[in-house]
């Protein structure tokens, strides 16, 4: 908590704070300093510098009371997944009952409380995440600005509007518990301890934390994720997920390129990412793409507003062979906003107003995912470049084929190359196949997409459509490629249509 609260003290605070604090309070007030004025503004702008404070809050059990007495029930126990984490889950909650004296209090605290006045240029640096996300963060610049009543009275819409955000339910109570009177009691140091060791209050910290992150740490303007090199239009969309930030990146694709259109905080597997095996609780690494989209009458309350399975195992996956399945980017259960940072058996998850967002917006096919550990971002300029040794590569590839001479085509495949046709798998033989198909005629392709993903390996999927000169339309493919020192080589093709 030091790296975070060191940043110095709130200048004229605008209430009182007393010794004896809880856990939730220090959680939300560092937060909340973290977050002093600038704390959200746009890529490349540099925090603000105002001092926040190393506040102080209420008492033992007037703060506990009141950090819960908005109705606050918050989940000590993520819920479980079954394999792929396709089941519905128990989760446990722990509330915290209140007493006479937090409610007399919070009413005195609601009728004194002036409404805020809404803030334009908040809601203009944040216009990227989502709208309850949005407002939560606007508390946190209010409360470092020093404006504690009016951050008390969004908060208070806030959890008035979105009832099951258990971090908004937090900040609220803790704002609360800043202003009740000081106690003459001595701090309930058992009930304090108790917090700190609480999974469910280390949840809410990491999630304020990335949330906070992930907002102050914008990418640079006009740059895409290191694995968008080329991008068709047919695909209108594109997602990336940053692990390390909780993020889930939207980006709206056109002639003119990719642009960044919104942003999420999403929850991954709760035993990190890199998932190898099934049941190891982690999400996978690479580059995929939406398969389906699932009704939400088919699906229990545990995946809320839908569910979008991805390709998981690609073909990358499968050569090494890691295992599992039933990947799915989905909502939460109606009881619960958001959860922990690390909280499913490996699918994506986010809140149900922002999966509405994407669910409009994703192609069942085409809308490429990107999960990484941690996203690196370049320039459009910088991915062209990348682009243009593997450009090399399946124009070769193409003029073979075209050539009719099978042992030079042959070169440019793996061994234990596959195609997938509809429902067969052929193995190299397709070589031949090939060769007939397109000897002697001019091919022209279209709507180029190459995803580039490195790990141990260096990795290319490229999706095209090719048309023979004479014809209306021809098939699409989608090729797997291993660089192999300096050359390219096919080890898996799918023909899509």
């Amino acid at each position: 908590m030091a790296d975070i609260v060191r940043h110095g003290r709130l200048q004229n605070p605008p209430f009182r704070l007393r010794s004896g604090n809880l856990l939730a309070a220090l959680m939300t007030a560092s937060a909340l300093m973290l977050a002093a004025p600038g704390a959200a503004l746009a890529s490349n702008n540099k925090p603000g510098t105002t001092k926040s404070s190393n506040a102080k809050a209420a008492s033992g059990s007037s703060s506990r009371s009141a950090a819960h007495g908005a109705g606050t029930r918050v989940s000590a126990r993520e819920a479980r997944e079954t394999k792929g984490g396709k089941a519905q889950a128990k989760g446990k909650k722990t509330s915290v009952a209140e007493n006479r004296k937090t409610a007399a209090s919070e009413a005195r605290t609601a009728s004194a409380a002036k409404p805020a006045r809404r803030s334009a240029p908040a809601a203009a640096s944040i216009q990227e995440a989502s709208n309850a996300e949005a407002r939560l963060i606007a508390v946190y610049e209010m409360f470092g600005r020093g404006q504690a009543r009016p951050a008390l009275a969004k908060a208070r819409d806030l959890v008035r509007d979105y009832p099951n955000f258990q971090l908004a339910q937090l900040v609220y109570g803790d704002l609360l518990a800043a202003q009740v009177p000081p106690s003459n009691a001595l701090p309930d140091t058992a009930s304090i301890a108790k917090m700190r060791g609480n999974p469910a209050m280390a949840d809410l910290h990491e999630e304020s934390r990335r949330r906070l992150q992930a907002l102050r740490e914008r990418p640079p303007a006009g740059t895409v994720p290191s694995q968008f090199l080329t991008l068709s239009t047919r695909s209108r969309y594109a997602i990336a997920v940053d692990a390390s930030r909780s993020r889930l990146y939207l980006f709206e694709n056109s002639d003119k390129g990719l642009k960044l259109a919104a942003d999420y905080y999403i929850s991954v597997g709760k035993s990190g990412t890199d998932k190898a095996t099934e049941g190891d609780a982690r999400t996978p690494l690479g580059v995929y793409y939406i398969t389906s989209s699932l009704d939400p009458k088919s699906l229990k309350d545990f995946y809320g507003a839908g569910a979008l399975p991805i390709n998981y195992p690609n073909p990358y996956d499968v050569r090494r062979g890691k295992t599992g399945g039933g990947i799915w980017l989905h909502g939460t259960p109606p009881q619960q906003f958001a959860r922990a940072p690390l909280a499913s058996d490996g699918c994506v998850v986010m809140a149900n107003p922002d999966l509405k967002q994407l669910l409009r917006k994703v192609q069942i096919g085409a809308t490429p995912v990107v999960t990484a550990r941690s996203l690196q971002w370049i320039s459009p300029p910088q991915a062209e470049k990348e682009a243009q040794s593997f450009t090399s590569a399946i124009t070769a590839w193409k003029d073979a084929r075209a050539s009719g001479n099978e042992a030079q085509l042959k070169k440019f495949y793996l061994p234990d190359f596959q195609r997938n046709n509809k429902k067969t798998t052929e193995g190299i033989s397709a070589l031949h196949d090939e060769v007939e198909y397109a000897q002697g005629k001019r091919v022209q392709f279209k709507d180029m997409s190459y995803l580039h993903w490195r790990d141990g390996d260096d990795t290319m999927v490229a999706t095209f459509g090719e048309v023979f000169e004479g014809e209306k339309s021809g098939r699409t493919r989608r090729q797997y490629w291993l660089r192999q020192g300096s050359e390219w080589k096919l080890f898996h093709e799918e023909i899509l249509g």
